[in-house]
Formats: C-alpha cells, structure tokens, sequence
C-alpha cells in the first residue's frame, strides 16, 4: 500500500472544501455555492480511480452514485432545510447525516444483492 498516494487523495479533498468554505465567508456566495455544487469527490475519485482502475470500474462505480444520491442527498438536503431553522445548524445536520447514512446502508446493501 502506498500511503503517499492516499495522504494525496486527503489533501486533495481538504484544499477543494477549504476553498469553498473561504468563498463562502469572504462573501463570495455565487462563487462558494457553485463550487458546492460541483462534484468534487466525485470527481477526484474518479481521476485517481481512472489512473489505477478502468472505464467500466468508473462507470459501475457512477451509476451507482447517480441513483444513490437521487435516493439519499434529496432526503438529507430537505432535512437541513426543513430542520434548521427550527433546531439549528448543528443538530439539523446531525439528524441530515443520520438520514442519509441509513438510506445508504439501505440503498447499498439492495443494490449489492440485486
């Protein structure tokens, strides 16, 4: 295992939701936004995957993403914006992450034994 490659992936990701969240507090919430829209892991994912794997790995691993997300990301997002402004940024997210961990344990474990 070569750990330089994975301390790599970490910083990769770190350096990109920094980023973002330094657009958002500098004011630039347009910039900040977009950003948040764009899918960055995936996208590092699937560049380092592409370097090690193959088409198809990308394309079974994207297709699993796709529907996975419709089904997990939807409920987690109208949880934060259902419950923040009722219980606060801390405990919405809390129960978000909650919800979308448990759809996607759901949703993993359906989709491996089809």
């Amino acid at each position: 295992m070569d750990i330089s490659k994975y301390l790599l992936y970490f910083i990769t990701g770190g350096v990109i939701t920094t980023i973002i969240v330094g657009f958002e507090e500098s004011g630039l919430t347009m910039i900040s936004r977009i950003a948040a829209l764009f899918p960055v892991f995936t996208w590092i994912a699937y560049l380092f995957i592409g370097n090690s794997g193959t088409a198809q790995q990308i394309s079974e691993h994207a297709k699993f993403v796709l529907i996975g997300t419709i089904l997990s990301w939807i409920p987690y997002m109208l949880a934060i914006i259902i419950l923040t402004p009722k219980i606060g940024v801390n405990k919405s997210i809390l129960i978000g992450i909650g919800i979308f961990l448990i759809i996607s344990i759901i949703y993993t474990y359906f989709y491996f034994k089809i």
